[in-house]
């Protein structure tokens, strides 16, 4: 399985960044994986991202499908095992992904019912995605 991470704008600050990178390193070893940074969520930079039709693309979005850490690894560990090819995220800045791709996609989650920075919301996510390979991996990690 291969896992994109979208993500609207820069991480800007530096301690935000590296725990990024240190979870997406991290999620490497379970998958290959993939960030990609817009500048914007314009339908023209949208397109330049040619997302498979075949992907499971999965929105950020306050009013999202919500799961405990568990639900999402079961969640994942159940597109790996049906053999999902692509699995793409899509992480808005503050303002969030125009309409024309929000509604492209037929899956939004929520990470949290608490408002958070943009920049911190990609760490959760990244750290969710990891927690989740180490609970279907039965890694010590998640305890």
């Amino acid at each position: 399985m291969r896992i994109r991470l979208v993500m609207l704008g820069k991480t800007r600050r530096g301690e935000a960044q590296a725990l990024l990178d240190d979870y997406i390193r991290r999620i490497r070893h379970y998958a290959e994986t993939e960030v990609v940074a817009l500048r914007d969520g314009s339908s023209p930079a949208s397109r330049k991202l040619k997302i498979d039709s075949s992907a499971t693309v999965v929105l950020l979005d306050a009013g999202g499908k919500q799961f405990t850490s568990i639900q999402f690894a079961r969640w994942l560990g159940d597109l790996r095992d049906r053999g999902a090819r692509e699995l793409v995220f899509l992480c808005g800045d503050a303002e969030g992904f125009p309409e024309d791709v929000r509604n492209m996609t037929r899956q939004k989650i929520s990470l949290s019912t608490l408002t958070m920075p943009h920049e911190f919301a990609r760490v959760v996510l990244a750290e969710q995605i990891y927690r989740a390979f180490a609970i279907l991996f039965g890694h010590p990690y998640p305890k």
